[in-house]
């Protein structure tokens, strides 16, 4: 049986990936997490009583209880989901979001560095660390282009440079110490489970509210749209077969604006809930957020062509798969917020 060190494992993607993990094989999973505001146990209470799951609450910076958890589960692989996230967040505070994402990346590197060391030789050519990134390491495309694997790195935001400089530790201590890992750059997620601050969760209940649905300035933002499922399957294709030492970008093939998004979402409320229809009235443009990058596009061709990998999921398909779980789900949202958040605006700075 496979042991897998998964962190941020109650929060959207990592949530997702252990749901599927104690889905589909018979693999162990210990679980870390510090349940900050995004972390939600209720995402995992369909797994409250399985023997193989292990939840830890924690922190990915504290070394002790790293170590320990090393010692105690001696896990073959480890997924790093734990991060700050939030682009917003981060301009009103990055301090948390290097301290986490780049000081506690490095805590896991050195501690699993350790454990690997004194593995014994076959555990020790089986053993990966994959971290999960993300695009906005790369910058801000033109109308053209995507990003691959050797785009140079150019982040825009406090969240951005967070994730980049935990990229370069993990891949310093491949080329300083041989620890095997793995790092994969993603497109934008959705899908069940997301804390409602984001895109598609947030018009949703602003559209179910009859609030206005705020868009951040022309709307006109592209992203590479990548449905959560799909991308939990490829993070696991990268843990079993990817090559130690190299990166993989994760992209959906599904370029759109982000009012295209929000007019789609618009359309399937319509549909659901056609008391508030039209539900395109509700948007309302406001000003743009500092740095706000126009257009990020992932070039996936590595991962398919090297790994076999590439999105099941539609934009079409997943975003109606999306909405239609939020409108069932909406006990599980008020839940979410029923603490700190409250569909505020976040990161507004007056620039």
């Amino acid at each position: 049986m496979k042991t897998y060190l998964v962190t941020g494992g109650a929060g959207f993607i990592g949530g997702n990936f252990v749901l599927k993990l104690l889905r589909e094989t018979d693999a162990r999973v210990i679980n870390l997490d510090a349940l900050t505001y995004a972390g939600n146990l209720d995402t995992l209470s369909s797994v409250r009583d399985e023997p193989r799951h292990v939840f830890v609450k924690g922190d990915i910076d504290d070394r002790t209880l790293v170590a320990r958890l090393f010692h105690e589960h001696d896990p073959d692989t480890v997924i790093n989901f734990a991060a700050e996230t939030h682009v917003d967040r981060s301009i009103a505070g990055p301090t948390l979001f290097a301290r986490t994402n780049i000081m506690g990346t490095l805590t896991l590197l050195q501690e699993a560095r350790g454990h690997w060391k004194e593995l014994p030789d076959q555990k020790k050519k089986t053993f990966r660390f994959l971290h999960v990134s993300t695009d906005e390491v790369y910058g801000s495309l033109g109308e053209t282009g995507a990003f691959t694997e050797t785009t140079a790195y150019a982040p825009n935001s406090p969240y951005a440079a967070s994730k980049a400089g935990a990229d370069h530790l993990v891949r310093a201590f491949f080329h300083t110490y041989g620890l095997p890992v793995l790092t994969t750059n993603c497109s934008n997620n959705y899908g069940p489970y997301q804390f409602p601050e984001k895109l598609m969760p947030l018009m949703l209940a602003k559209g179910l509210a009859g609030e206005p649905m705020p868009v951040y300035g022309d709307g006109m933002n592209v992203r590479d749209w990548l449905y959560v499922e799909d991308h939990c399957d490829a993070v696991l294709t990268v843990a079993e077969k990817g090559t130690p030492g190299e990166v993989y970008n994760i992209g959906g093939n599904c370029e759109k604006t982000n009012i295209e998004v929000v007019k789609t979402l618009c359309s399937i409320l319509d549909e659901q809930q056609p008391d508030g229809a039209p539900h395109e009235k509700l948007i309302a443009f406001v000003k743009d957020r500092p740095g706000h990058d126009r257009r990020y596009a992932i070039d996936a061709s590595k991962i398919k062509r090297d790994l076999g990998w590439e999105p099941k999921e539609t934009f079409e398909t997943g975003i109606r798969k999306t909405a239609r779980w939020y409108l069932d789900n909406q006990d599980w949202v008020q839940r979410v917020l029923d603490g700190s958040y409250r569909l505020e605006r976040l990161g507004a700075l007056d620039v």
